[in-house]
């Protein structure tokens, strides 16, 4: 059997707003080929799709867009990088200061994970 790394996309959509959000989950897969890897990728994100109920008449749906990408994994090591992404903004200042508040937030409360 092999691991690879799936990332699973799902589009968030709420009453009442206009704005598209996506969530984006990176899932460890263990297979025996990547086309068995991608199969239980897409079978997840479709017995994930989820409807949350929150204050009425306010519900947020999960809808399993697709699976965008699957990685293989050659071997786990410590420190291993497992994904990465580039974010590119024109507001630096301001993305710097989120990883910083996301930092500090593990630090103050590292067992709400």
């Amino acid at each position: 059997m092999n691991w690879y790394v799936a990332k699973i996309i799902f589009r968030i959509t709420t009453d009442n707003v206009n704005a598209s959000q996506f969530d984006e989950h990176l899932r460890l897969i263990e297979a025996a080929s990547f086309e068995e890897a991608l199969l239980k990728a897409r079978i997840l994100g479709i017995t994930e799709e989820d409807q949350h109920i929150h204050d009425q008449p306010k519900t947020a749906r999960w809808e399993f867009v697709n699976v965008a990408e699957v990685i293989p994994i050659r071997e786990i090591r410590d420190g291993m990088e497992l994904y990465s992404q580039i974010h590119e903004t024109a507001e630096a200042k301001s993305y710097i200061h989120r990883v910083h508040q996301k930092a500090l937030a593990l630090q103050l409360n590292p067992t709400e994970r």
